[in-house]
């Protein structure tokens, strides 16, 4: 090819190059498409449910440990060198059980998810960046979810004397600005950071899952995302 054809196709090279992925998926067929991609939702699924909804699943792993929200976590450092270090490790403690205890009641939303998958969605997921299970899963999932985690989160908090603390000094910390709103109660606040590593969690294994298809051992996973 001569410098003035070989220039001329340069216009067209990005968008032949993006619609590599979608031409993959099209090579597919439409069952198996959506078998691999319910195939892949399941496995972030489980994994997610496993490491997080046990004891210590979020107090213990720094990617999902829910922290005091904004200025009260600042507040808390204070609150540690005056001798209340006990108090705070305590709410902290506390914030994490309660998410640990609600995920896996969220196993049968999730699951509910990935059955009602439509064809879109799985091309999404297939031609789509590292947080496109992510984004499918929040989209689908995150209204049902926190109206089932909320109560559960509520019964944990309620056993904890300091959660009554907690939303009285949050709420004056909201009102000055220094907090979200959102994060002035203590059972909203932990219900989406629950929410949150769920979603970060199923992320990861998602990412494992397209960096090495073969490793998952898989025939129709490395079908799919081998493409």
């Amino acid at each position: 090819m001569d410098r003035r054809r070989f220039v001329q196709t340069l216009p067209a090279m990005p968008a032949a190059l993006g619609a590599c992925p979608r031409l993959a998926f099209a090579a597919l067929s439409e069952s198996d498409a959506a078998q691999g991609v319910r195939a892949a939702l399941e496995r972030g699924v489980s994994s997610a449910v496993s490491l997080l909804g046990r004891q210590g699943g979020f107090l213990d792993n720094p990617k999902v440990r829910i922290p005091l929200p904004g200025a009260l976590d600042q507040a808390a450092k204070m609150l540690k060198m005056i001798g209340q270090q006990a108090r705070v490790d305590e709410l902290v403690t506390a914030m994490n059980r309660a998410a640990e205890a609600a995920v896996p009641e969220g196993r049968a939303v999730l699951a509910d998810a990935v059955r009602s998958m439509s064809v879109e969605d799985a091309q999404r997921i297939v031609t789509g960046g590292d947080t496109s299970v992510t984004d499918f899963f929040a989209r689908k999932t995150r209204e049902p979810l926190t109206a089932k985690f909320l109560p559960i989160v509520t019964r944990a908090t309620e056993r904890v004397s300091l959660a009554q603390k907690y939303d009285a000094v949050a709420g004056k910390a909201a009102g000055m600005g220094l907090v979200k709103g959102e994060d002035a109660d203590v059972r909203h606040y932990v219900t989406g950071k629950t929410l949150d590593g769920l979603y970060l969690m199923i992320g990861e294994e998602e990412r494992r899952i397209r960096s090495d298809p073969v490793g998952t051992g898989s025939a129709i996973l490395k079908k799919v995302f081998g493409a």
